[in-house]
């Protein structure tokens, strides 16, 4: 693949964007540090984020990462409606990249009138002019990319105002080794020139089949959901997931049935050294199994000391993965028509 061919089928630059992810991971632990976030974590009890699609997923991998750590529970909040325990002692964090997704719209008006303490973070839209109306805190971040392409913007200002609030302890370390690591990675996934590029190399294994991403639930399981809808939405292609060690007790039996389905699937494991040991040896027996059906099987191990660059391999692993699928599957990887028209549909019902 040369890049030539890439700039033919990416005329928008998402090469660029996951290029330059270490860079926007930098300039976003920046913007954390100078944000003003007033928020106290002193009398709060639950953590609710709302958001959807790519300004969710920073939601979920602060969750997933911080869940050996905090000591306040953290939900993830994809709907109109807000949970019921939402209230004058929970924290809502109101993520939405463009402020006007109208799902994280409902739910901020929803935990402003349960006087829930508010912090957003968004480019601008109703999320700021509302919060800028009833004085709550915003974190403005760049605009300009596709939700999914800033993830970096979504995660790290929060991680670090959830620090300054007091809740975890400062992560400043981890974050420098990260932006390191994605530095250094970045060079190898990003030339497609190279015959050693594990990145291009698995979009290979990938073309033509459903893609299915096994990987632990714990603290893995937000990366495992950010690999299915970056094949999705930059490749145009189907892809399946799910966790161990539940899929141990149910889903593994499914394997027995629909052998032509199966032998157009490749399964992708995502493995990490902090894993439970258990699950380790669960993962290997499950790979025995599926590999006498699917028509490969492969590990993504991650990489780096800390937890955070090694979440962070993986995530920046899969980014490169699937867009050089789009572009095996002559697709451009920017547009998404399929939401777009969904959109359109209903702002037209009101």
């Amino acid at each position: 693949m040369t890049l030539e061919e890439i700039h033919r089928v990416d005329p928008d630059g998402m090469y660029k964007c996951v290029l330059d992810f270490p860079k926007q991971v930098e300039e976003a632990f920046k913007i954390g540090k100078t944000a003003n976030v007033p928020v106290k974590s002193r009398g709060v009890t639950s953590i609710v984020i709302t958001g959807l699609g790519g300004s969710a997923i920073g939601g979920d991998l602060l969750r997933a990462y911080l869940t050996d750590e905090i000591l306040v529970p953290i939900t993830v909040n994809r709907h109109y409606l807000l949970p019921e325990f939402v209230g004058k002692k929970t924290l809502v964090i109101v993520s939405s990249y463009s402020g006007n997704t109208e799902e994280t719209v409902s739910a901020h008006k929803e935990a402003t009138r349960r006087k829930a303490k508010i912090l957003c973070i968004s480019t601008g839209g109703e999320v700021t002019e509302f919060a800028s109306k009833h004085k709550q805190p915003c974190i403005k971040i760049p605009g300009g990319l596709q939700p999914r392409a800033a993830l970096g913007y979504s995660f790290f200002p929060l991680l670090v105002a959830l620090a300054k609030s007091g809740f975890i302890k400062p992560k400043d370390k981890d974050i420098k080794e990260t932006i390191t690591l994605l530095r250094m990675k970045a060079l190898e996934y990003g030339n497609p020139d190279s015959k050693d590029n594990p990145s291009l190399e698995l979009a290979a294994k990938l073309k033509g089949k459903l893609p299915i991403i096994y990987s632990s639930s714990h603290q893995l399981d937000a990366i495992n959901l950010r690999w299915r809808g970056q094949i999705e939405e930059n490749a145009k292609q189907l892809a399946y997931g799910n966790l161990l060690p539940e899929m141990n007790h149910n889903e593994l039996v499914g394997w027995n049935m629909l052998k032509e389905l199966l032998e157009n699937a490749y399964v992708v494991f995502l493995r990490d050294n902090g894993e439970h040991p258990r699950v380790s040896v669960r993962e290997e027996i499950t790979k025995k199994i599926v590999s006498e059906y699917a028509s490969g099987v492969s590990d993504v191990r991650s990489n780096g000391t800390s937890l955070l660059a090694r979440m962070f391999s993986l995530i920046q692993f899969g980014d490169w993965v699937s867009f050089y699928l789009a572009i095996l599957n002559n697709q451009d990887p920017t547009p998404v028509k399929a939401i777009d028209y969904l959109k359109s549909e209903l702002a037209r019902i009101k």
